[in-house]
C-alpha cells in the first residue's frame, strides 16, 4: 500500500513538489474552495499555521471546484485570492479531483484509510482536513464543518507536534 509520501502534487504555481519533502513534518491537508460559505476558514488555517509552524506544522491547501463550483478560478486567480484576502502563506497546490473518478491520487489514499472521527469515503465537501503525523500516519479526519479551533482536532495536533 502506498504511503503519503509516495506522491507528487503541482505546486499552485506550477511546480512539481514530491511530498516526501514533507516527511518529518506535521501535516493538515485540506481541500479548499474561495466562493464557499466556509472559505472563511482560510484564517483559522493562517493562524494555525502561523502559530505551529515553527514546530513543524505545514498546512497544506488544495482547491477543488468538485462542490458547487466554488473553485471556478485558475490557479493564478486562487493564488490571488488567498494571499490577498486571507494573507494565505502556507503551500497551495494547483486544483484536484478530491473524488470520484479523475481523483487524485493522494486523495484517493486519504479516502480509504478508515480515521476517527469522520471515518472513510469521498469528501463531502469543502474544507475537509486529515491530519496527519510526523511518520505519514492519518491521525484524524475532520468534516468541514469542524474548524481549526475544534477541541479534538487541536489535541490530536498537540499530541503530533510533541
Amino acid at each position: 500500500m502506498a504511503d503519503i509520501y509516495d506522491f507528487e502534487v503541482t505546486t499552485i504555481e506550477g511546480e512539481t513538489k514530491s511530498l516526501l519533502d514533507y516527511r518529518g513534518q506535521v501535516l493538515l491537508v485540506v481541500n479548499v474552495a474561495s466562493k464557499c460559505g466556509l472559505t472563511p476558514q482560510y484564517e483559522g488555517l493562517q493562524r494555525l499555521y502561523e502559530a505551529n509552524h515553527s514546530r513543524g506544522l505545514q498546512v497544506l491547501g488544495f482547491p477543488c471546484n468538485q462542490f458547487g463550483a466554488q473553485e471556478p478560478g485558475t490557479n493564478a486567480d486562487v493564488q490571488k485570492f488567498c494571499t490577498t484576502r486571507y494573507g494565505v502563506t502556507f503551500p497551495m497546490f494547483g486544483k484536484i479531483d478530491v473524488n470520484g473518478p479523475h481523483r487524485h491520487d493522494l486523495y484517493a489514499l486519504l479516502t480509504s484509510i478508515n480515521t476517527d472521527p469522520e471515518g472513510e469515503g469521498d469528501i463531502g465537501w469543502n474544507f475537509t482536513k486529515f491530519l496527519i503525523d510526523r511518520d505519514g500516519s492519518v491521525i484524524g479526519r475532520f468534516t468541514s464543518s469542524s474548524k481549526v479551533d475544534d477541541p479534538e482536532l487541536l489535541k490530536r495536533l498537540e499530541a503530533a507536534l510533541g
